[in-house]
């Protein structure tokens, strides 16, 4: 219980046996106090004074003193100022906190709430590798489902892999056309990489196939569509979608090689999922959809053969959901999933994980399921996310300029080496210790530095700035909690002692007021859809460890009560720091 939910209900008391005052705690506003004033946590008078009939300064010292009076083991001290009334909290409450909280690993769990949610993240085209982009997406939503565990929730990873269409007939074709047989095993090339690398090959040679036909008069619209390449590759998904064997058989063989891929990338950088979904198998499930939708009058059908939805009304605009030849779009293979994945699993909230260029498609996605009364519709739930640049620029997958996500975690780890090496703290580190600690750096800057940044802004991703051990980044976290390991190494746990000394220095009181801040932020990161929240605080709890730490000996203390309480301080601040990077997907070294 944070000391803010201890508070609400003590003023809700007292003003209740002042003045009979009916108040409940929704009414009231707690804030932590602005550092210029005396105190920790300030109360806003304004909003009751009125129906009290007391002025701001008098109705802030009768409250005052009445809480100071009936809860000394909480409050030791307060101050009014122009309405605002400051309450300083007992040295004897932080310290009794510290003793109960110290060493439980896992402080800020909730208990099970009974709520199901799903997140759905990653979704990958499987005609080339993850990217850059992808790793953002993955790393939000793998931590925003761990975040809602922390908090009681039962959490169910999903992905839907978009395993058909013309971009994965392109990669085919490009196969067929210069492969000459090639596979992963001849080439020695991973296999997403291999495909990939047909998909870029197929758009160089359209590019080439254009530029014959606009030199022999066609214009360039019409070219790209009369190239003979892209040709193929249209007959190609007619082929597909009519099952004709030998092209389905290629799409397996190509895809599998695609999805070995897919899954060393994703053990690499600690990603998982409860269940895969593919498109091939779910793009037919809007067509019943359709069909309701239309009994219910909630489609039109146009003369045309068409079927439409009209948003007009709800600010939006007309939209098909079934082309005049009976083939499903996405929305409506959307809906679909959305109703099957409801049958399975039946949560309460549905997160999807996906790129802000797709802000439209959800808000639609969301009405259409809600006048459809698809069940847990309501529970819809875009998180929006900015696109990923590097400073070169934006990337584009057909061009062959993305930085894919296994090259990307291959230069962090270099980057991390270099780093380490030039501190020249890890001489006595055997080489599998090296590799560990350089791959445990490299993918918790990486993981940091994407996850730092609220997700509905844009970014640049800088390796050089991302693994900086000064910087707000991940390795200055993973230093300060190898670095308060190293000093809890020189006392074993079980030489902690209860302290009676209940005075605490400011440095020492800072860092409690943040340790148990940790709960309420875990709140606020489920609330806001935002793992940012907890990578700021990770790093302000790192920061004011380092302050603590240069001004205050541990081992050295002024007297073994006090190098007690900041062995406390420390084991505390350690556990906090490792829960609340293992919420990011990032491991802490014992040692660097």
């Amino acid at each position: 219980m944070s000391i803010v939910s201890i508070i609400r209900p003590f003023v809700v008391k007292a003003l209740k046996d002042l003045y009979q005052a009916e108040l409940t705690e929704q009414e009231l506003t707690i804030n932590s106090t602005k550092p210029e004033f005396e105190g920790d946590y300030t109360i806003v008078l304004f909003s009751f004074v009125k129906q009290l009939k007391k002025s701001p300064e008098q109705l802030g010292n009768e409250l005052g003193e009445k809480l100071v009076n009936d809860n000394p083991a909480v409050f030791s001290a307060f101050n009014v100022i122009k309405g605002f009334l400051n309450l300083t909290v007992s040295e004897g409450y932080w310290v009794n906190f510290l003793q109960k909280n110290y060493a439980d690993s896992a402080f800020g769990s909730m208990p099970a709430n009974g709520q199901k949610v799903m997140v759905e993240y990653s979704s990958p085209n499987t005609n080339k590798p993850l990217h850059l982009g992808h790793l953002r997406n993955i790393f939000l939503g793998w931590s925003i489902a761990e975040i809602l565990k922390k908090s009681g929730y039962e959490v169910y990873k999903t992905c839907i892999s978009n395993d058909r269409g013309i971009h994965i007939c392109k990669s085919m074709i490009a196969w067929q056309l210069f492969g000459n047989g090639a596979t992963p095993e001849s080439t020695g090339i991973k296999g997403d990489h291999l495909v990939g690398d047909y998909y870029v090959l197929f758009g160089n040679e359209h590019k080439k196939q254009i530029a014959e036909l606009v030199e022999k008069g066609m214009s360039k619209e019409d070219a790209e569509k009369e190239a003979p390449i892209y040709k193929a590759a249209q007959q190609m998904l007619v082929d597909w979608e009519a099952g004709k064997p030998e092209v389905v058989e290629l799409w397996k063989k190509m895809n599998s090689w695609v999805y070995s891929g897919f899954d060393v990338t994703y053990n690499r950088i600690g990603a998982d999922f409860d269940k895969t979904y593919y498109e091939s198998e779910t793009y037919l499930l809007g067509k019943q959809a359709v069909e309701e939708g239309l009994a219910k009058n909630v489609f039109v059908k146009k003369d045309d053969g068409s079927v439409w939805i009209d948003l007009t009304a709800d600010g939006l605009d007309e939209k098909v959901v079934q082309r005049k030849d009976g083939t499903a779009v996405y929305i409506t293979q959307d809906i679909g999933l959305a109703e099957q994945k409801q049958k399975e699993f039946g949560c309460q909230q549905s997160i999807y994980v996906v790129a802000d260029e797709q802000n439209y498609h959800f808000k639609v996605l969301k009405l259409i399921c809600e006048k459809l009364g698809v069940p847990g519709a309501e529970g819809i739930y875009h998180l929006s996310y900015g696109m990923v640049e590097l400073p070169s620029g934006r990337m584009k997958t057909r061009e062959g300029t993305v930085v894919d996500a296994d090259d990307m975690v291959e230069e962090m780890v270099n980057v991390a080496s270099a780093k380490t090496e030039e501190l020249g703290k890890v001489k006595d580190f055997t080489e599998a210790e090296l590799k560990e600690l350089y791959d445990t750096l490299a993918i918790g800057a990486l993981k940091f530095f994407l996850l730092r940044v609220d997700p509905k802004k844009r970014m640049i991703f800088n390796p050089e700035e991302s693994i900086d051990f000064h910087g707000f980044t991940g390795p200055f976290i993973q230093y300060t909690h190898a670095r308060i390991k190293s000093i809890l190494r020189k006392q074993k746990a079980d030489g902690r002692q209860q302290t009676t000394d209940h005075s605490l220095l400011k440095l020492e009181k800072d860092l409690i007021v943040s340790l148990e801040q940790y709960p309420v932020i875990i709140e606020q990161a489920v609330a806001e859809h935002n793992p940012s929240v907890l990578a700021i605080y990770a790093f302000n709890l790192a920061k004011s460890f380092n302050t603590f730490y240069t001004e205050h000996s541990v081992m050295n203390a002024e007297t073994e009560e006090k190098k007690q309480l900041r062995l406390q301080l420390s084991e505390m601040t350690a556990h906090t720091i490792a829960s609340a990077m293992s919420l990011l997907g990032i491991k802490v070294p014992e040692r660097m």
